[in-house]
Formats: structure tokens, sequence, C-alpha cells
């Protein structure tokens, strides 16, 4: 994700942006009511990066297959296929490395269908959004959105990004994913004041990236993108690799001592036999 590290050093305080009236949170990102500009736009994607939560690094296709034959079993079949090798049976050992060989691919497209389908649910969740760029409406790829643009939203929208927002008719949000609300949340453009701001289901004049509009209209500025947003601080918190637990650890060694006294067994056989 580009600029990613840039985007969380320069995100602006929410619990400041709450206590501010509209005006001033234009002011303060040096936007206008007629938005910002394409160019002011493009340079501010340079120090942001793109509205992009976090997201697992990819390995290549080969690694990924490879991975695959770090699994105990396999490699106690592998260590038994080339003890068999040496030995001269050739049949047993095709045996087992066609077992390895279907086991590894069954397991590696399993794990790849699941992943493509993730990516192309992904693909199917709305990629644009009304902005307003240079005094005109304008619909733009959700990750070319950076603090300081002034979106448009009505019900059936998907908040694109963490928002202020700036003026609102009837506008009921479904945050329930985020905060756990039962029922939608009005918002409005009215300060918070600091006592209130505690709580963010008590942020009644910011949006959360991945809510739903439910009905009504708004118009909101852009104030954090992509990682920075409350959304993307989950998602990070969530493809964090976790350390492993002690029974996972018991588990592995278990598997490899497994490995190592077949080994031993078979070396053994193989010498008594010889």
């Amino acid at each position: 994700m580009n600029g990613t590290n840039h985007n969380a050093a320069n995100a602006p305080d929410s619990m400041e942006i709450l206590g501010l009236s509209p005006e001033a949170v234009i002011e303060k990102f040096r936007s206008s009511e007629k938005g910002l500009s394409s160019e002011e736009a493009g340079k501010r994607i340079l120090v942001y990066g793109h509205n992009e939560v976090a997201k697992k690094k990819k390995r290549s296709v080969l690694i990924e297959f490879l991975s695959k034959f770090k699994n105990p079993l396999v490699l106690i079949l592998l260590a038994a296929a080339l003890i068999l090798v040496f030995m001269g049976d050739l049949i047993e050992t095709a045996i087992i490395f066609i077992m390895i060989i279907i086991s590894v691919v069954l397991d590696f497209f399993q794990e790849h269908k699941a992943e493509k389908a993730a990516e192309d649910l992904k693909k199917r969740i709305a990629v644009t959004t009304t902005v307003l760029r240079g005094g005109a409406l304008k619909e733009i790829h959700l990750s070319e959105l950076v603090p300081g643009d002034i979106i448009h939203l009505a019900a059936g929208d998907v908040v694109p990004a963490d928002a202020r927002v700036l003026g609102a008719k009837d506008f009921f949000i479904d945050q329930a994913a985020l905060t756990g609300e039962s029922f939608p949340v009005e918002k409005n453009s009215e300060i918070v004041n600091a006592e209130s701001s505690a709580s963010i289901t008590n942020w009644t004049n910011y949006l959360f990236m991945g809510t739903s509009v439910i009905s009504g209209t708004s118009e909101a500025i852009i104030v954090k993108t992509g990682a920075s947003t409350q959304y993307g601080e989950i998602i990070k918190k969530i493809i964090e690799k976790k350390p492993e637990t002690s029974f996972e650890k018991g588990l592995s060694q278990f598997g490899f001592l497994i490995m190592k006294i077949t080994l031993i067994l078979v070396i053994f056989v193989f010498v008594t036999q010889t």
C-alpha cells in the first residue's frame, strides 16, 4: 500500500476534530467549500497515501506452494520416500510421492480458492464515491480520497473513510459493526464537547469508514483515510501475525518429535536389513 507509513504519521487527531465547527475543520485541512483541486489532491496522496486499509503482504504463488511442504507429516513422507529410493523400492517411492503431491496440491488450491473468493467479494463492494473537486461533483475511486476532500453521501452509500459532518438532513448511519449499537444513529454537524467525546458512541458529528447510510443526505469532509481510520486500526489488529499459543507450540513440537522418531526407526530398519 503506497504511503502507509506517512498516512498514520500525518493523520489529524479525531478528538480535536469533534470540537471544531464545520468552518474550522475546512480551514484546518486547507480545503474550501468547493473542495480540493485535483492538483492538491494528487499532492496529498503522496503525503497520506492511498485510502486503503492494511492488508497482508502477498507472497508469490511458488512460495505459497512450497510452504505447504513444511507440514511435519509431509516431511516424514518425504524422508521415507528418499530412503526407499536408496533401497531401490521405486514403486513404493512413486506411491508416496504421488500421495505427497496430491495432499499438497489439494491444500494449496483449497486455500488459494478461499483467498480468491475473498478478493472477489471485496471487489463487489462499491469502489467509487461522490466527491467535490474544484467545485464540481465527481465520481472517483475510493483509494484516491485524501483528507480535506468533501464528499456527498445518501441512503445506500457506505462511508468511504473517516469524515466530519459538515451538513446533514435526516441523516442516519448504521455503525453497529463498529460500535455495537443496535439501532441506526443520527449524525449532524453540531460540535461534540470534550466530556461527550470520551465514548465513540457519542461522536454524533463523526462518520466511520465502512458504516452504512440508512437514510437522509450529508456533506462531510474526509479527516482520516486508510490505515489511520478506526476501521483500518481494527483490520491491522486482525491481520497481524499472532504469537503461537502454548497448545500450538506443543502440537508443532510433537509433530517434529514424531518425524524424528519415524526417521530414526526407518534408518534403523534400513541398517538392520542391509
